[in-house]
Parts: structure tokens; sequence; C-alpha cells
């Protein structure tokens, strides 16, 4: 296993924050989607939720989905543990 290669502990964080917040705004993946103005995939909101960690690029093109989508304003710290 390389040096950039996490083991699956390291990948798999558990449920986010941004699980909860997507049930309490009703928001499914696909309203993210469609929301986002950028290339966002239904997987890449999928893994968000489950804990898959996610790159840096793509966690803020889920959280400007997610702002987009709820007219809030979310930040990094209060959608993911990470």
């Amino acid at each position: 296993m390389g040096s950039a290669e996490l083991s699956q502990e390291e990948r798999d964080l558990g449920v986010q924050p941004i699980g909860q917040v997507l049930e309490e705004f009703g928001l499914k993946a696909h309203d993210l989607v469609a929301a986002s103005t950028e290339q966002l995939t239904h997987k890449m909101v999928s893994r968000a939720v489950k804990g898959r960690r996610l790159t840096k690029n793509t966690r803020e093109k889920v959280i400007r989905a997610l702002n987009a989508a709820a007219g809030q304003n979310f930040d990094a710290a209060r959608l993911f543990t990470y």
C-alpha cells in the first residue's frame, strides 16, 4: 500500500452531520445536484453523507449546492467531522 492510499478506516468516517441537515430541510441528493451550477453528481452527495473522505474541491461543491438548495450559509465545520 502506497503512502497516498488510505486504509478503509481512514476513508470511511461514518455518517456525517450533512445527512441530518439534508433531513431537516427535506432535501435529497437530487435537490443538491439540481441546485448546483457545477458538475456535482448524486454519487458525490451520497459519499458525503455516508462519510467517505472527499477531496476539498468536492466537499466545497457539495457545500455550495446545499447552500443554494437550502437558502442557508453552511460551512464545512457544520457539515463534516473531518
